[in-house]
């Protein structure tokens, strides 16, 4: 993941304001579907086309399950977020905090696809999609908190709303338990 100097302290800047802004602690789970109503960003569901396009729903929620995650679609300054939502409740927080991130960083709208149909995306801008998203579910005070508690992976995920993917992934990322160590010996 290639991201500017400084970003991933800029992000986690981010994930404490929104936090405040929740009232809620540094270390609290954070609710995505809270945060986009905070945000005034509408979500819907992909099972809510059903009638509209059910081979596209089908496809994406049984056959092809995890090419579809979530997209954000522009009218005008407006955004809406459609997302997975046969994706596990932990998958679909990820996914969910991803575009949140991308409209918290103010990345611009841009076709999901070039001119030859393939999917067309600005790897920067979604790294830095990722890192956001991330850090807003798992802060690093959380990520901290929880490997001082000595929690699973498992029982973390559960409490954060998250997927132990993404659980594991954090608390890696954050180093949260070389850092406890390393603190526990002074």
């Amino acid at each position: 993941m290639n991201l500017r100097r400084g970003f991933k302290t800029e992000a986690n800047a981010i994930a404490r304001e929104i936090r405040h802004e929740l009232k809620l602690r540094s270390d609290d789970p954070l609710d995505p579907w809270a945060l986009a109503g905070h945000l005034d960003i509408p979500v819907w569901c992909l099972s809510d086309y059903q009638s509209e396009a059910p081979q596209m729903v089908k496809h994406f929620t049984r056959v092809e399950q995890g090419v579809f995650s979530a997209i954000t679609v522009f009218d005008g300054t407006a955004r809406v977020i459609v997302h997975n939502d046969s994706h596990s409740r932990g998958r679909q927080a990820s996914n969910l905090a991803h575009e949140l991130s991308h409209g918290l960083l103010l990345h611009p709208p841009a076709p999901a696809l070039d001119e030859g149909g393939c999917r067309d995306w600005d790897k920067t801008l979604e790294s830095e999609a990722t890192w956001l998203g991330g850090a807003l579910l798992i802060s690093d005070e959380a990520a901290v908190l929880i490997a001082r508690q000595g929690w699973t992976v498992s029982d973390a995920a559960a409490r954060y709303g998250v997927s132990e993917r993404m659980m594991k992934w954090r608390l890696d990322i954050t180093a949260a338990r070389t850092r406890v160590t390393r603190a526990s010996r002074y």
